[in-house]
């Protein structure tokens, strides 16, 4: 990235082709190259918004070029020139749509930091009464305990079933108060701690978080911060380029109709010009289906050919692979077959000598 960093540098202090030849013939630029930053073409490179801020997206991979900047600019609307507003576009949503998910996060933590717990805490002279039934209860499930064990040792076992089932009530009713005074406790905690702590807010533009009611230099400090400013450039131009857009297709749709409404006027109406009227309709729609039909076909045939390559890359890959494991299986079974002859010569061998040692 530093290297790519210091490259752009040079670039823009020495020009773009600082490292050509004097006799070398120059390429004209062209904004269709695929060298050069969309996002830049069309507004603005992301990557610049939010440069060491937490939202950082490092460093653009492309070039940033303001003469093929205006020549995008002067060319003539083409299915490409429109492809690379609508990924500009698609790329703006999507980090709107993350910093929206952060300020719905955000919002949802300051509502659980605000939350209260149930019921009002409790005073010093009910916490005294309720420690004072605490032991009571104590002492009483005690002795319940110790007589359900004479009764045991004595045989009577529906007594002593009686005096555990008591006991297991008063241990409820224990429980209950030791709660009702830790809540007591955790709600003066919380309250304590809510009057000690500074009101916060989510910033609704980058997600950030703010104090309510903070100095004025702190406040103009966040709305110039770069993260801030790169969010609200980024929500804006997304905003306006989709405002023009709307705009541009009703306008194209009113001088449709008005360019019907002039042919059906100077053809004098009645039923022949209607039925004409419905097959100029058609045409246009079948054209712009055709045209549609041929964008898809188009985007079609790139991924086609993007999966194709792929394709090769894995078969031929796979043909390697194999040709390998080939190659290693012809290995072993021509290691086996020579060690099958060395035994066998190892054997002949052997049954000579055995036969020339009877001799």
């Amino acid at each position: 990235m530093a290297v790519l960093a210091a490259a752009q540098l040079l670039d823009e202090l020495m020009g773009r082709h600082r490292n050509t030849n004097p006799n070398e013939k120059i390429k004209k630029p062209n904004w269709e190259d695929s060298e050069y930053c969309k996002y830049y073409l069309v507004k603005f490179c992301p990557h610049d918004l939010f440069v060491n801020t937490r939202a950082d997206l490092g460093v653009c991979p492309k070039v940033h070029d303001d003469e093929v900047k205006e020549l995008f600019e002067k060319a003539e609307s083409s299915y490409k020139k429109a492809q690379y507003v609508e990924e500009f576009l698609r790329f703006c949503r999507h980090m709107i749509n993350d910093v929206e998910r952060k300020i719905q996060k955000g919002k949802q933590r300051l509502e659980l930091m605000n939350s209260k717990p149930e019921g009002p805490p409790m005073t010093q002279a009910q916490t005294e009464k309720n420690q004072e039934q605490v032991q009571l209860l104590s002492e009483k499930v005690k002795s319940l305990v110790q007589e359900a064990e004479e009764a045991g040792t004595r045989g009577d076992v529906e007594q002593a079933q009686g005096l555990m089932k008591l006991c297991d009530r008063l241990k409820e009713e224990k429980d209950q108060l030791l709660k009702q005074q830790e809540n007591s406790h955790w709600s003066m905690t919380v309250e304590l701690a809510a009057a000690q702590e500074k009101q916060m807010e989510v910033c609704p533009v980058c997600g950030a978080f703010l104090i309510v009611g903070d100095a004025q230099q702190r406040i103009d400090d966040h709305l110039s911060g770069k993260q801030h400013v790169g969010y609200f450039k980024l929500r804006q131009a997304y905003e306006e380029m989709n405002e023009a857009r709307e705009k541009e297709l009703q306008e194209k749709e009113r001088r449709r109709r008005e360019d019907r409404d002039k042919d059906r006027s100077s053809r004098g109406g009645g039923l022949g010009s209607d039925r004409r009227d419905r097959e100029r309709m058609e045409r246009d729609r079948e054209r712009d289906g055709d045209k549609d039909r041929k964008d898809r076909d188009r985007s079609d045939r790139e991924r086609e050919r993007e999966r194709d390559k792929d394709r090769h890359r894995s078969s031929r890959d796979d043909r390697s692979s194999r040709h390998e494991d080939r190659d290693r299986d012809r290995d072993r079974e021509r290691d086996r077959d020579r060690k099958h002859r060395k035994d066998r010569r190892s054997s002949r061998d052997r049954s000579r000598r055995r036969s020339r040692d009877r001799h």
